[in-house]
């Protein structure tokens, strides 16, 4: 990388929609140690409304934070940077090979949060920089094309559409999608893949409605057909339309509460019980967030989510307090074991297994009784074996996808109580 790469930090404030200048981060190299630097502005930290841009790290102060983990990139920062499908993305719109600055600094300016960032003191007129009308076919077809790597360079309709693909660089994941606007709504575009295994648009659907059966909170979505193809729209929680523009809400991941990396070697800190002493800390109701926290463990034991890592958990702030956000990325993972089965997270005292008994064990980290917490657990289990199909069939999945996805719902060793 080269020796020092900086940029100006902008936040949305609760309630406003225009970007304010809060900070500079600056990432440099040390003797072949990535260092990264952030200050918050003193105009910014003397205005009466300033927040922090998160609860960790960077809590409003008038001294300069460093950092050498993740290469010099706060969480915070971090989370506001595209994952792999983002990454594709901006590699393609790059010549040579880009730095991780660039990933920071070629991200859309409607990346997931409310953070922005930009060369200039003076921050950006922030807008919705989408169609409202995006012809969805088009991106499927121009997201086929990224994937495959078959986008040539003077392809202007491709052009066209991986500008809009670059949308959706910053909201996380690693599966194609963009952001499209409805009404005073925006939306998050879940495009497919060829090699798709099933219908996931469809199936994410109806994981949703099922969690939402459950008693979970998650965000509105439907699915809409392209062609012989779907595309799920999922309603973006951090986004809230005030008549004259998008208020943006802050957001923090897991990741970033738990100082943690994506790297495996790193796993030892991806646990439910963690981020449940974090929550409670922080969270302006934690009773009512520790019970939802509690009942999506469980959940994502119920339904063999097995990709339930640090990043597909959340705080969001809408004003000043932070909250657990509502859930996402939920996806059912069919495997053949019937014994056991481990969750990303450790969800116990006796690490990732997930079991009744595993489960329940740390009741009192998410300030619940044994009983509350058993309760609970036979709640989601029964409802999610009881209705998974039922949810399934109302979402469109076909005959064939249920049967693939099946396995995910059946786990012998899910009510066990040792370890």
């Amino acid at each position: 990388m080269t020796s020092e790469r900086e940029c100006f930090v902008y936040i949305t404030l609760p309630g406003d929609t225009a970007f304010t200048t809060a900070g500079r981060f600056r990432v440099s190299n040390r003797s072949g140690v990535p260092v990264g630097e952030f200050v918050y502005g003193r105009r910014y930290r003397e205005r009466p409304d300033a927040v922090e841009i998160d609860p960790v790290e960077l809590r409003l102060a008038d001294r300069p934070f460093e950092t050498t983990r993740l290469g010099g990139f706060f969480g915070a920062i971090r989370d506001a940077m595209p994952d792999s499908w983002g990454r594709l993305v901006i590699e393609r719109r790059m010549p040579g090979v880009p730095e991780e600055f660039d990933y920071l600094t070629e991200g859309p300016d409607d990346r997931i949060g409310a953070l922005g960032f930009g060369p200039s003191v003076d921050p950006p007129l922030t807008h919705w920089r989408g169609n409202a009308a995006v012809d969805l076919a088009d991106l499927q077809r121009g997201a086929d094309k990224v994937v495959a790597g078959r986008a040539e360079r003077g392809d202007s309709a491709a052009r066209h559409a991986e500008e809009l693909l670059r949308l959706g660089t910053s909201v996380g994941g690693a599966r194609p999608k963009t952001v499209v606007r409805d009404g005073d709504d925006l939306w998050i575009a879940k495009l497919s893949r060829p090699d798709d295994r099933w219908n996931e648009p469809r199936i994410e659907h109806g994981m949703l409605a099922l969690a939402r059966t459950c008693g979970l909170v998650v965000p509105d979505s439907r699915p809409v057909s392209v062609g012989d193809r779907d595309v799920l729209l999922v309603r973006r929680f951090d986004r809230h339309w005030n008549g004259a523009g998008f208020r943006r809400s802050r957001m923090a991941s897991a990741l970033t509460l738990l100082r943690a990396d994506e790297a495996v070697t790193d796993r030892r800190r991806w646990s439910y019980l963690l981020l449940a002493d974090e929550v409670r800390r922080l969270s302006d109701n934690p009773e009512v967030d520790l019970r939802e926290l509690f009942a999506r463990m469980c959940f994502n034991a119920a339904v063999s989510n097995l990709d339930d890592h640090p990043r597909n958990h959340a705080v969001v702030a809408d004003d000043r307090a932070w909250r657990l956000s509502p859930a996402y990325d939920l996806t059912p993972t069919p495997v053949v074991a019937q014994d056991r089965r481990d969750l990303a997270m450790i969800c116990g005292p006796y690490g990732r297994v997930a079991n009744r008994g595993n489960l329940v064990a740390g009741h009192g980290r998410f300030l619940l009784t044994r009983a509350d917490a058993s309760t609970l657990f036979d709640d989601v289990v029964a409802t999610v074996r009881h209705r998974w199909r039922e949810a399934m069939r109302h979402a469109g999945v076909g005959r064939q996808d249920r049967a693939r996805i099946a396995g995910a719902f059946v786990y012998d060793g899910l009510t066990r109580t040792d370890r």
